[in-house]
């Protein structure tokens, strides 16, 4: 069972991105999903989250310029990421609950970080 990001990259001031990351493995459901992001030098922070039914919760500074949502066929969560900031510069990490085939209980599992560079 593993959580695969993709989409990361340098973008200029008002650029966007999105991110993408795809859950695989034996996984029998998928309960939160959902994006950290940890700037150089700073600890991780919450970007946002999102529940199996489409609740969503973000982090005041992203509020408006960022978009999370989910595809449950596909085990897979999206970031869109607008009006981008130099200050969004940070390693992007995925997170979700997953609960594996022989499994009674939920896991939480992070994926590998992707970098977003947001510069001129």
């Amino acid at each position: 069972v593993q959580l695969q990001a993709s989409g990361g990259g340098l973008v200029q001031p008002g650029g966007s991105l999105r991110l993408s990351c795809a859950a695989s493995g034996r996984i029998l459901n998928i309960n939160d999903m959902g994006w950290y992001r940890q700037p150089p030098g700073k600890q991780r922070e919450l970007v946002a989250r999102i529940t199996w039914g489409g609740f969503t919760n973000y982090v005041d500074s992203v509020k408006g310029r960022f978009t999370i949502s989910r595809d449950n066929s596909k085990k897979t969560v999206y970031l869109q990421m607008n009006s981008l900031k130099p200050e969004d510069t940070a390693v992007y990490y995925c997170n979700a609950d997953l609960l594996e085939f022989g499994s009674s209980s939920y896991v939480n599992y992070w994926g590998q970080g992707t970098l977003v560079t947001v510069s001129s």
